[in-house]
Formats: C-alpha cells, structure tokens, sequence
C-alpha cells in the first residue's frame, strides 16, 4: 500500500528535477573593488555607443537608452546630457548556433525469406538504427559597461546570455527592456 504513493511522487519529483537543470541565461557581473559607487551623482551615454551602427543611433540603441536609464534612475543616479560622472555603454552579439543528437534504437525487423515463418513472432538478432537530430537556434549576449568618465576606466561590467526566444526576437524592446532590469539587478548598491 506504500509503494501507491511512492508511484505517484516519483513523476512529480522527476520534472522537477528536470526543470531545474533547464538552462536560463546566464548572468556574469563584475565590480572594480576599490571603487564607492556612492560618490557618483550622475550619468550620460558616451558620444558613440556599442550598438550603434553606421554612424546612427539604431533602434536597439533607443532600447537599451530607456531601459539602462529607468534602472539608473531607480538606483538615484540623475542623467545628465553634459559631464555625467559616469557613461553608460551597450553592446549586443547574436550567434548562430547548432546542437546535434544522436540516439540509437532498436529497429523493428520484417522476418522475410528463409525467416518468413518468424514473421511477427520474434528475431533472433536485432537491427539497430541510428536516429540524428540537429537544432539550430541562436545565442545572444548583451553587456552594459559603466565607465568612470573622468578617468575614463570601467568600474562595472553586466552581462547577459542565453538562447534567443521567439519573443526575444519577435519583441526586443521588452526583451531588452527585461535583460537590463536583470542585468542592473546585480548592480552594486550605493547610499541614496
């Protein structure tokens, strides 16, 4: 009577398990030690930005603009158009990706010929094929640097990656909009 509902954990058990070994993005973060966050008051973008191209600002710019200065704001920094004590720089990568999987499996057998008389009934030896499988998908990365502008070095890095979601690709103003409230999540905090 015990083993009723054992039975009945075991599946439950297992997706969880399962879903917690799915992989999410990846976050990496890294902080200058030896700087006090709370000295700065403001911060700008510099003159040109990682994800602009051509020599225009392009819509992912736009993007990473409102989102990155949202979260600044919400950490009490004030933006600032000329001499901000800190810029703020974007930059994006998307990689094309391809994952193979085999998996060997025993193939059902047609008893023909000589073997007819076996036919339905059982083989003797099996027939083993090999089943390949190829997914393709994409892998993107985003950083935010947060640079000291008077002495022109990077006190701050966050980044993100993680495969590309349909939503990801079909939404990227939510999408980076959701990556960089992730990203300054990890932010060092500083006296208000």
């Amino acid at each position: 009577m015990t083993r009723r509902p054992l039975h009945r954990l075991i599946p439950c058990l297992l997706v969880l398990l399962l879903s917690a070994c799915a992989a999410g993005p990846r976050f990496y973060t890294h902080a200058m030690p030896d700087v006090d966050f709370g000295a700065y008051r403001t911060f700008g973008w510099p003159e040109q930005l990682g994800t602009d191209r051509g020599g225009y600002e392009t819509s992912v710019t736009q993007y990473f603009k409102v989102a990155a200065r949202r979260e600044m704001e919400a950490l009490g920094y004030r933006y600032a158009e000329e001499n901000p004590d800190l810029l703020v720089n974007f930059y994006t990568n998307i990689e094309d990706k391809e994952r193979t999987y085999r998996r060997t499996t025993i193939a059902p057998t047609l008893a023909t010929g000589y073997y007819g008389y076996r036919f339905g009934m059982y083989t003797v030896w099996p027939v083993y094929a090999t089943e390949v499988e190829h997914f393709h998908y994409q892998v993107g990365t985003a950083n935010i640097d947060v640079v000291d502008a008077a002495e022109r070095r990077l006190i701050w890095e966050g980044r993100v990656e993680g495969r590309l979601t349909d939503r990801a690709l079909n939404d990227p103003a939510g999408a980076i909009s959701d990556a960089v409230a992730d990203i300054f999540q990890r932010f060092p905090t500083h006296a208000r």
